[in-house]
């Protein structure tokens, strides 16, 4: 009986590797691991294009959609594990340079028909592919006429031979800004002003940087009113910097803020804005060695003790296993103490990969309230909008083990069903 296709290819694929392994060996003399890396480079370019190929297939019969998933994106990322990045890089690759079906069901080019070339031929890589379709959906390249975009298409896709994925940016952008002479028609009324602003988190939990911009001008001149108002030098001691002022005044304001919330601040996630602080009942008793905020911040004993002295503070005790002590009632509505506890126990949306925090959260019956589930602590999950949705559609289970939620993938993301959890800094000793 012939093997099948699948399980010979991936035979053979082993074989291959296991040789290539062997030559790249302890004996193995200069020019043959240098022709190992050109080799292994050849074959990733190939995986990427089958990777790429059957992305766009599963696309196209809706295989993601049956299954719960509103992209292609998530259902990567849950069933290889790659960051969203990563698995929208493949997607995007998917759009340009695979055949596509119209309303009509006739095939269709690929949107990048030169860069599909070079890229199937394993001339160009994934992010030279994405390089090129940036560079084309940009505003001034579709101010291009078609036969002109067409043609930049086809000098990108020859230049990406050539030039690496950033050098192949800078050719674009100035190969379109050449091209469209006659820039964006004139408009009598101005752009309207950008507004942004771009709080990060540091990894470690230390804090974090704000990065903005406010082109209108009134919005800026009330934010430094404000700020100017309040970082005065406190006294004729204080060595502190401008900046160093300006800072500690913003935190001033937004505590000010948050300690009157019930009067300023609209509701988030169905509850009021507060601030959560997280302790371990073993750190408690020990006189608070370390705790940590509802959004992942941690606090050094100081920081802890300044705070419960400065602002109003929800304590939030765990017990050894990371489980919030009892609160709440059992209730078809989510009582707000009960909410705290569920939030605090999974600091914010649950599923593995996830990072919303928790006030963009919803919290979840894990046995349905319709079938019987109480509104109790030991069956409610938080999750977000997202993984909420796909809890309701059939494959993804979650339940809670030791007191903390994991999820088991649906057998087509993982023949195992391994149990997933995501992890939580916060119960780590």
């Amino acid at each position: 009986m012939s093997e099948q296709p699948l399980p010979a290819a991936h035979r053979l694929a082993v074989q291959a590797l296991d040789a290539l392994d062997a030559a790249a060996g302890p004996g193995s003399g200069d020019e043959e691991l240098v022709s190992v890396l050109t080799v292994c480079e050849g074959l990733v370019r190939r995986l990427d294009r089958l990777v790429v190929s059957a992305v766009a297939a599963l696309s196209r019969r809706g295989v993601f959609a049956e299954r719960g998933y509103r992209c292609p994106v998530a259902a990567l990322g849950d069933l290889l594990g790659w960051e969203r990045a990563e698995a929208r890089r493949r997607v995007r690759a998917a759009e340009q340079v695979c055949p596509r079906v119209g309303l009509d069901g006739a095939q269709l080019p690929a949107r990048l028909p030169a860069t599909a070339a070079v890229f199937t031929a394993g001339r160009a890589t994934l992010r030279h592919v994405e390089v090129i379709a940036t560079i084309l959906a940009s505003p001034a390249a579709g101010r291009l006429s078609p036969p002109v975009w067409a043609g930049a298409e086809h000098d990108l896709a020859d230049k990406a031979t050539l030039y690496t994925p950033g050098e192949l940016h800078a050719y674009g952008a100035r190969l379109v800004e050449l091209l469209d002479q006659d820039g964006p028609e004139p408009d009598d009324e101005p752009p309207a002003p950008v507004n942004e602003l771009h709080p990060t988190r540091h990894r470690d939990g230390s804090g974090g940087t704000l990065k903005g911009r406010f082109e209108d001008a009134a919005l800026f001149d009330a934010i430094a009113t404000v700020l100017d108002a309040t970082s005065a030098p406190l006294t004729a001691e204080d060595d502190r910097t401008t900046a160093q002022r300006q800072a500690a005044a913003l935190a001033e304001v937004c505590g000010y803020v948050l300690d009157h919330a019930d009067r300023v601040l609209p509701e988030g996630g169905g509850h009021r804005p507060h601030l959560n602080v997280l302790i371990r009942l073993e750190n408690l008793e020990s006189r608070a060695r370390a705790a940590v905020l509802d959004l992942g911040g941690t606090l050094t004993p100081p920081e802890l003790r300044r705070l419960a002295c400065d602002a109003a503070v929800i304590p939030i005790v765990l017990n050894g296993a990371g489980q919030p002590l009892d609160v709440g009632r059992s209730t078809r509505t989510i009582p707000d103490g009960l909410r705290r506890a569920i939030a605090a126990r999974d600091g914010g949306c649950a599923f593995p990969g996830c990072g919303r925090t928790p006030s963009w959260c919803q919290i979840h019956h894990i046995q349905a309230w319709e079938h019987g589930g109480p509104t109790a602590r030991d069956n409610l999950v938080m999750l977000c909008r997202t993984h909420h949705r796909l809890m309701h559609h059939p494959g993804w289970l979650v339940r809670l083990r030791d007191g903390l939620p994991e999820f088991i993938p649906p057998t087509w993301i993982d023949p195992d069903q391994t149990p997933r959890r995501r992890p939580l800094p916060h119960l780590i000793s």
